[in-house]
């Protein structure tokens, strides 16, 4: 139930009774994402971590917060579908852009894009929420593709790195929408 209203004018509104069709898996509410426990953040690179917040395999989508605490680096990559990126805090970038992203940044990435994210040294740490759809190309030094990470394997790292910190391997499926 929301917080009781007290002077805002539809105070007297009553809630929708029946909210959810039954075939409904319910929304997922998760307070201050970019901040908590470090074991939820599963390692992407050697200086870089991913805490996922929603998940679906069928869609072979993820909505989750990207860290980096230093100087980092996610492997050159290309996406065959739009990715969405919101700046929470610090500095990061692509090499192939002319732009750098900072708290409150949005960044659209159309599909079809090829890169190399980086992260640079920042009194914050740098920390940008992401919704990614579809695979992940792994790119060589000259563009060509060398292998993916899609949602599979996604759910692969998290269930691996969450068994290995005690959360337990289960706790990704709390994330499947």
């Amino acid at each position: 139930m929301a917080e009781a209203a007290t002077t805002e004018f539809w105070k007297d509104i009553t809630p929708i009774e029946n909210v959810f069709k039954p075939e409904s898996m319910g929304d997922a509410y998760m307070s201050k994402i970019a901040e908590g426990d470090e074991r939820y953040w599963v390692p992407i690179s050697e200086t870089v971590s991913s805490k996922p917040v929603w998940i679906s395999p069928q869609r072979n989508m993820w909505a989750d917060v990207l860290m980096s605490k230093e100087a980092g680096l996610v492997n050159r990559h290309y996406h065959p579908h739009q990715i969405f990126a919101y700046t929470i805090s610090g500095k990061w970038g692509y090499l192939e852009h002319d732009w750098t992203a900072t708290a409150g940044d949005f960044i659209y990435e159309s599909p079809g894009e090829g890169h190399t994210l980086i992260a640079y040294d920042s009194p914050d740490p740098m920390k940008v929420f992401f919704v990614v759809t579809g695979p992940l190309i792994w790119l060589d030094d000259e563009g060509n593709g060398v292998g993916h990470y899609d949602v599979h394997d996604y759910i692969a790292a998290a269930r691996e790195h969450y068994d290995k910190v005690g959360i337990g391997a289960d706790y990704v499926k709390t994330l499947f929408r």
